[in-house]
């Protein structure tokens, strides 16, 4: 009886490092260059970003002057009402993305998606209507179950961080990344990550996080400020592995995304680098030097944010990025009145007078009682419409620029 439960152990023992090989293996990971998937093969990302969802952008909204969500807020508040517009943000997070746009997206031959979101919507600061630190939970565990049931993955990203890392509207600061600057804005974006890392560890479709989108704006002095980037993305990264060293760190060059230069060798084992490209010529030598990086180190790299053009660019491009085996995410999956992303949705009737209100004098309680439209419930309805229209069922596909893409247009 001894000798057999003896063996049993040493059988245990030995089959112990094949277990836990079986357990890292559901993961997405990589080899060298390559991004690979739970069973070895090379994994090339295809897909697009939920943009203005949890990161609410002026342009998508059509305004000229305002352009963060702080902002966007505020003008909403001063038109509707305090408590109006927290129940316009609450229908408005609840509607802008659902399991219809997800099932919508695999249909097309989606793989995967990049989720924007605000570092506010793990804090207690006042953010959108609420300021509950489990709301950014409740808001993506739903689509990272619908994306887990499609067979989607899902890569989170912190576009807006404590501090502010970029120093423009999409990092909802004040207009400096002063995150670079502060040690406790640091601490705290480690925090947030850990705890988001903590909560998604044992997650098989979170494909990797993020960590900082688009940092230091090219307004500011990169020598200044560049040498400073590493070393956060470093500490951010230490936080993760602290719970969590089955998903991939997402590391993004300075100067939106687009400068390599910043980065030094490698320090994580699964570390995928990322630039953004827009408006740029559709060829190799746009995207040489990433190659190069990925080449001279020997790691996956990965376009995060492209589109917002024309068709044919559109195409030209993905074909330049997949024939040097590059991942993408194009930007964005949803635009009211707009053909350069995945679906479009109509602009309410009376909006108009909204756009209108944004783009005049409001800096004195003055200007902006004269500033306002004397009908509160046509703004109302205009803002409600805004939702409505913006409901899957409600949005039509842009065949021309998912075509472009290699994608079905179902």
């Amino acid at each position: 009886m001894k000798s057999s439960v003896i063996r049993l152990a040493l059988l245990a023992l030995l089959c112990l490092p094949l277990c836990l090989k079986a357990q890292t293996g559901k993961f997405i990971n990589v080899r060298g260059k390559e991004i690979i998937d739970p069973n070895g093969k090379p994994f090339l990302m295809r897909g697009t970003n939920l943009g203005n969802w949890l990161i609410p952008e002026g342009y998508m909204f059509k305004f000229k002057s305002i352009n963060s969500p702080r902002l966007i807020n505020e003008a909403i508040s001063e038109l509707i009402g305090p408590d109006e517009a927290r129940e316009f943000w609450e229908k408005y997070l609840h509607t802008y993305i659902t399991e219809g746009d997800i099932h919508y997206l695999k249909t097309l031959g989606v793989n995967s998606i990049r989720i924007p979101f605000s570092y506010r919507l793990f804090t207690k600061e006042d953010y959108l209507g609420k300021n509950d630190p489990d709301r950014g939970f409740e808001l993506l565990d739903p689509v990272v179950g619908w994306c887990k049931k499609e067979g989607m993955y899902v890569i989170l990203d912190m576009h807006s961080a404590p501090g502010g890392q970029t120093g423009d509207n999409i990092d909802d600061g004040y207009g400096y990344p002063f995150l670079f600057k502060n040690e406790a804005s640091q601490k705290l974006t480690a925090d947030i990550w850990r705890r988001i890392a903590d909560h998604y560890k044992d997650e098989t479709a979170i494909l990797g996080y993020d960590l900082l989108n688009e940092p230091i704006a090219t307004y500011f002095n990169a020598a200044e400020l560049n040498p400073n980037l590493e070393p956060v993305y470093k500490k951010i990264t230490a936080a993760v592995r602290e719970v969590d060293k089955n998903h991939l760190v997402v590391l993004g060059g300075a100067q939106w995304d687009s400068n390599f230069k910043a980065f030094g060798p490698p320090f994580d084992s699964k570390a995928v680098y990322t630039f953004h490209k827009y408006w740029t010529d559709p060829t190799k030598q746009v995207i040489q030097d990433y190659i190069d990086f990925r080449d001279k180190y020997n790691v996956p790299i990965y376009c995060g944010e492209t589109g917002e053009n024309k068709d044919e660019w559109v195409g030209a491009f993905k074909n330049v990025l997949e024939q040097n085996n590059i991942g993408w995410h194009y930007w964005p999956y949803k635009k009211m009145d707009n053909v350069a992303g995945f679906v479009t949705f109509d602009i309410p009737a009376g909006y108009d007078k909204i756009i209108e209100y944004t783009e005049k004098p409001r800096s004195s309680f003055e200007e902006i009682r004269k500033a306002t439209p004397a009908d509160r419930e046509a703004i109302k309805k205009a803002l409600y419409d805004f939702i409505n229209n913006s409901r899957f069922e409600n949005c039509r596909p842009n065949k021309g620029y998912i075509t472009a893409l290699g994608l079905g247009t179902k």
